[in-house]
């Protein structure tokens, strides 16, 4: 019974956060699209960008990457659009940071190889001027 109650606040609540946020963009309205498409839409992004960060090594982990934190900049738009209190967007926040910070550390991981080629040919250019001395 709890479960149920729960459900129904929670469709009620999604319903209002959504005309506030059609409200704010009325170019949601226009285009015909609902609240429960909206947040399908956005579950479906999150699900399988998950999905492929979890299970698909390479340039995919990172495409999937960048999609989420997309979507992560645009619920903040969202929250920040409609005027909502931090505690209502600070999940996405974090997340934004953790995808923030995952993407920078990949790009780091792929820029050092390139950096160690440089600095090997650097060492072995000044070897070959250096003079021996006997």
């Amino acid at each position: 019974m709890f479960q149920i109650l729960k459900t129904i606040f929670l469709i009620c609540f999604q319903k209002r956060a959504y005309k506030s946020y059609a409200k704010a963009l009325p170019a949601l309205k226009k285009m015909g699209v609902s609240s429960v498409l909206l947040r399908k839409i956005i579950g479906t992004l999150e699900v399988g960008c998950g999905i492929v960060l979890t299970l698909v090594p390479g340039r995919p982990k990172d495409v999937a990457n960048f999609i989420l934190l997309l979507v992560m900049l645009a619920v903040l738009f969202f929250h920040q659009l409609v005027g909502d209190p931090l505690k209502r967007y600070a999940h996405a926040l974090v997340f934004g940071i953790l995808l923030t910070c995952r993407l920078l550390i990949a790009r780091q991981a792929e820029d050092r190889p390139e950096r160690e080629e440089r600095r090997e040919e650097q060492i072995n250019a000044q070897e070959k001027n250096k003079v021996k001395v006997s």
